[in-house]
């Protein structure tokens, strides 16, 4: 789904499924076109569902969805759309590898919706490009492909790539393509037929504001968080965070402890491990690199936090990873 399109009507977009994948991102982005096609009573865009080998593939939700293709049977499409969940590139292989580059040189516009843009950034083909991913999967992309330009904006068009954070993201995509192509008023008609009640700009936050998020209007605790929400890899000592908020670290204590029902330090120790549970699940980093990143000095540290917070180690959740991709595959 590129900025531009000349070609013959309809337009065809791929849609490779992998296992796991999102459902509700593939039919986000889905559902839109049809509904194009039926009000302007003609087949602006088609699509086809492709997956590694022919087969039906299983979503993230358990439902499996039967696709039209193999890879080896499709040689030429205009667009094609990665969609991926958990441990995407757990399923890359040299065979698929080979079948993206092979559309990308006849000229296809490549995309990741949801964590697909981790099998394009894993095959090269995101070099100099700007990527959109879901706020859950940023940290992980940016540790494993630290010389790609990311952002936390819903999505990403471009004449030869495209991107967008998944969920509800991909829809505002697929309405932003409906514009570009036939129109702003047959992209609101196709946005009031799904309930959506506006169009998103690609710049409209992911996530919900802090205030909302934390369900307290207090402006120190939402500053003092969103500083802690930035510096995870190096997290910073309490008394420069109640200096930079301007209150002293009792003061700090007593608000978090009254608005959030935490300690300062609680709450910053569980961004971090969660942080480093996402890393874990969706990169191939060591477990002491995952451990830095997310500002432990030293695995036995780190292990040893993880285990209190979750109630088993940074290795058994490799493990279980390993183990159902194996069972998987």
């Amino acid at each position: 789904m590129r900025l531009s399109y000349q070609g013959p009507l309809p337009e065809m977009v791929g849609f490779l499924l992998l296992p796991q994948y999102s459902m509700m991102a593939f039919f986000a982005a889905v559902e839109p076109l049809r509904i194009a096609n039926r009000i302007a009573h003609r087949p602006l865009f088609d699509w086809t569902l492709i997956s590694a080998d022919g087969g039906p593939v299983t979503a993230s939700n358990g439902m499996t969805l039967m696709v039209d293709h193999a890879t080896a049977d499709v040689h030429h499409l205009p667009s094609l759309a990665v969609c991926s969940g958990f441990t995407p590139e757990a399923h890359l292989t040299r065979p698929l590898m080979a079948w993206l580059h092979q559309l990308d040189q006849a000229g296809c516009c490549l995309g990741g919706i949801d964590t697909g843009a981790f099998l394009l950034a894993a095959t090269g083909l995101l070099k100099h490009e700007r990527v959109a991913l879901h706020w859950e999967s940023l940290p992980a992309f940016r540790e494993r492909f630290p010389g790609i330009d990311t952002t936390d904006e819903l999505y990403e068009l471009g004449e030869r790539r495209f991107s967008c954070a998944g969920g509800a993201a991909a829809m505002d995509m697929a309405l932003e393509v409906i514009a570009r192509r036939h129109g702003a008023k047959l992209a609101i008609d196709v946005s009031e037929q799904l309930i959506h009640d506006r169009i998103r700009t690609r710049s409209d936050q992911q996530r919900m504001a802090l205030v909302k998020r934390l369900g307290t209007h207090n402006r120190r605790v939402v500053e003092a968080v969103a500083l802690m929400e930035k510096n995870l890899e190096e997290p910073l000592p309490l008394d420069e965070i109640a200096s930079q908020v301007e209150v002293s670290v009792r003061q700090l204590q007593r608000l978090f402890e009254q608005e959030l029902n935490v300690t300062p330090r609680q709450w910053y120790l569980q961004l971090r491990v969660k942080r480093a549970r996402r890393l874990l699940a969706e990169t191939d980093l060591a477990v002491l690199e995952v451990g830095v990143a997310c500002g432990f000095s030293s695995s036995s540290s780190f292990a040893r936090t993880f285990r209190a917070h979750y109630g088993y180690s940074p290795r058994q959740v490799r493990s279980a990873i390993a183990e159902k991709t194996f069972k998987a595959q």
